[in-house]
């Protein structure tokens, strides 16, 4: 309403007093689905209008995967440093100072030990709140350090990848990390530990050309994008036109680069009937 015609109507609120909507009452998808963000926590972050499946981070696959979201946290004081005194646009010394304040995490991957389903599990899982998702030397050294934990303890290991891949500030650390985790993954094969990679929306980069697709069973959420680089850059190099939605997870399933692909609302009991079958145990 104009200034004038509030005026005339005897509305004298000034601007700054005036009481928005509160944010995060409500979420609305990219289709354009509105659902409250409380009866959307309840259905897992999932719109049930069009089944869209909302990008969330650890705390939230970890209250999904884990019995009364009972766990825990593994390796949690362990923080990214400078090593390369990087500075593009901003230190990123701040930039690592930026996102511990904002996210309240201490980089983009949390490992966290745990009952699902009554048997334990260790999850590793990805925060793409955090800088992206990417994948530096402090992601490497947690998932590898989850992996050993679990051939320690003989528990089997789930990974929730979502990253824009290897972090550009680390360098070459970052990149080490890709060869880090593949043999530690290696050493979980060799041990006859189940290993089960889960890909969420987006999934890409480094993390795709390592652990993401190294798991006994690779799954992925409905939707999500998974791939090294992206569309515009794989037809630049390949000159070809691209299929549509060639890097969803419907496509990959399709030409054969995912085993399956499982709905958020059944995530817990696929991944615990998978776990179940390869380890010979009652199927629950």
């Amino acid at each position: 309403m104009a200034w004038f015609k509030r005026t005339q109507k005897g509305i004298q609120t000034p601007t700054e007093e005036k009481k928005d909507t509160p944010k995060g009452l409500w979420y609305k998808t990219p289709t354009g689905k509105v659902i409250e963000a409380d009866e959307l926590a309840e259905n897992l972050w999932v719109s049930p209008e069009d089944d869209y499946h909302v990008r969330i981070g650890s705390k939230e696959y970890f209250q999904i995967l884990f019995d009364d979201n009972k766990y825990k946290e593994l390796f949690e004081k362990i923080v990214s440093k400078d090593p390369l005194e990087f500075f593009d646009t901003k230190k990123y010394s701040d930039r690592l100072k930026e996102a511990r304040e904002k996210t309240k995490l201490k980089d983009a991957v949390r490992v966290a030990v745990g009952k699902s389903k009554g048997e334990d599990l260790v999850v590793a899982c990805m925060d793409f709140a955090f800088i992206g998702g990417s994948m530096g030397a402090v992601v490497g050294e947690k998932i590898a350090r989850g992996i050993d934990y679990s051939i320690q303890n003989n528990i089997p290991f789930v990974m929730i990848s979502k990253s824009g891949g290897a972090r550009m500030m680390e360098a070459a650390f970052s990149l080490m990390q890709m060869a880090k985790t593949s043999a530690k993954l290696a050493q979980l094969a060799k041990a006859k530990i189940p290993y089960i990679s889960l890909c969420t929306d987006p999934t890409t980069g480094g993390t795709t050309a390592s652990y993401a697709m190294l798991g006994d069973i690779n799954i992925a959420e409905p939707g999500a994008l998974i791939g090294f680089a992206g569309p515009r850059i794989v037809k630049d190099t390949t000159g070809k036109e691209l299929p549509e939605g060639f890097q969803t997870s419907e496509f990959l399933l399709e030409h054969g680069f995912l085993d399956f692909i499982t709905h958020r609302k059944k995530l817990k009991n696929n991944i615990n009937m998978y776990l179940d079958l390869i380890l010979n145990r009652p199927v629950r």
